[in-house]
């Protein structure tokens, strides 16, 4: 792994932007204590009908997939072996870590009886034949498992570090507690550098197997967040409910993982006045459309074998919705069909933004538009629900902002050129 590979963004922490990310973050979480102290139905019109509501549907149900850039460049990385992309699966992985990190957490402000939580880590309580064990399971694992793939940019950071050094605090710990030191604190490993260049090699020999998980686990449990679904065939109007749902997830996932990725690079390039990176965004761009138009093929299929083509087209609240989604998809993957409009950093932004946008909407179509339990049952989220939400993203994109200015996260401006271009 080459660690040389990455560098990080040398600037001041606190700008406007950071103020104001701050003060969403702060909104959010304060209604989220809110809802530990006086129940969630303070904060939220969920009911027995929408026992999900916007939480889910975003957090985790599409929060995930768009989260999902790391797992669709790790399988151009690692599975295609197109290392020249490899500079950006740092920034990449930190966005997905975010993203699952949240969802997991978001989760537990979703549930109605957090306290029954700790049942998740009995085994003796496991359901092992629902989806949403699975997928809680493994949303759990993957985000351990990107903790340890961003562990690298960390371990890079205190080899530079000046901490009072290890022993010292031992000693200290040894003082208070009567606890002596681990005998791998041996007379070489006495500082924060001596621990981190210790570790830094060990890591990169088990790294091969963590990256494994790192792809294995998305695919198992994106296509089970469609499976969650299959179940509700009386509920979900049938333009969305369909055996392919798990397949239908698993490939939006990969193509607004890359359309994610795209969008991530150009605008942390805008941010940080450093110069785009066209040739490797033009060359994700060439993998994206394919895989669209394998997702489009299979929802126009389905609905033609289902004989829903009809109501596809019906103009109806349901179809418009439909509509959208298809044309958003469709829209943004024939930009990218284009090589003069995939050469340019305008038009990569446009295409990948409508990808995003369409592939999110196909998810909340699945998860909330599209699911009526039937009469009596309404639901639109409160402004509690809606500012809980923005807090959690806020935070996400707060994280991402601090982080690249510690850690060598982004990608090595290496010639002159480059480094001209970002001073300027």
């Amino acid at each position: 792994m080459g660690h040389d590979e990455y560098q990080r963004y040398d600037a001041k922490i606190l700008t406007p932007s950071f103020i104001v990310l701050l003060a969403l973050t702060l909104i959010g979480f304060t209604l989220i204590g809110v809802r530990f102290v006086k129940g969630i139905g303070a904060v939220t019109n969920m009911s027995d009908g929408y026992p999900w509501g916007i939480w889910i549907t975003y957090d985790v149900a599409t929060g995930t997939a768009i989260a999902c850039g790391g797992y669709a460049m790790a399988i151009l990385i690692y599975i295609r072996n197109h290392m020249r992309y490899h500079p950006m699966i740092r920034s990449a992985i930190l966005t997905s870590m975010f993203g699952y990190g949240l969802a997991g957490f978001s989760v537990m402000v979703d549930v109605g009886r957090p306290w029954n939580a700790y049942n998740f880590f009995i085994p003796s309580k496991w359901q092992a034949n629902s989806a949403m064990f699975e997928v809680a399971l493994c949303v759990m694992a993957y985000t351990t498992v990107l903790a340890l793939e961003f562990m690298p940019a960390i371990l890079s950071y205190l080899e530079k570090t000046d901490w009072e050094t290890l022993q010292a605090l031992m000693d200290r710990l040894h003082k208070y507690t009567g606890i002596n030191r681990p005998e791998m604190m041996d007379e070489r490993l006495e500082s924060v550098k001596d621990l981190a260049a210790w570790l830094k090699p060990r890591l990169d020999k088990i790294l091969i197997f963590v990256i494994v998980l790192g792809i294995t686990l998305p695919t198992m449990h994106q296509s089970s967040l469609g499976s969650l679904l299959l179940i509700a065939s009386t509920k979900l109007h049938p333009l969305w409910h369909t055996g392919f749902l798990p397949l239908l997830f698993l490939i939006n996932c990969m193509f607004i993982g890359y359309s994610i990725a795209i969008l991530e690079s150009i605008i942390s390039c805008y941010a940080f006045k450093r110069p785009f990176e066209l040739h490797e965004l033009t060359g994700l761009a060439k993998i994206i459309p394919w895989l669209t138009v394998i997702w489009l093929t299979v929802v126009i299929g389905d609905l033609a074998w289902r004989g829903q083509l009809g109501t596809a087209l019906s103009l109806d609240f349901y179809s418009r919705f439909f509509l959208l989604e298809f044309c958003l998809i469709a829209g943004g993957s024939l930009l990218l069909f284009s090589g003069r409009k995939r050469s340019s950093i305008r038009w990569l932004f446009v295409s990948a933004a409508l990808i995003v946008l369409g592939g999110a909407l196909y998810r909340f179509n699945v998860y909330l538009i599209g699911f009526n339990p039937g009469k009596g049952w309404h639901y639109f989220p409160a402004l509690a629900e809606l500012m809980i939400t923005l807090g959690i993203v806020a935070f996400e994109i707060l994280g991402y902002q601090v982080l690249v200015k510690i850690l060598p996260v982004l990608p090595r401006l290496h010639t002159r050129k480059q480094l001209d271009a970002a001073k300027a």
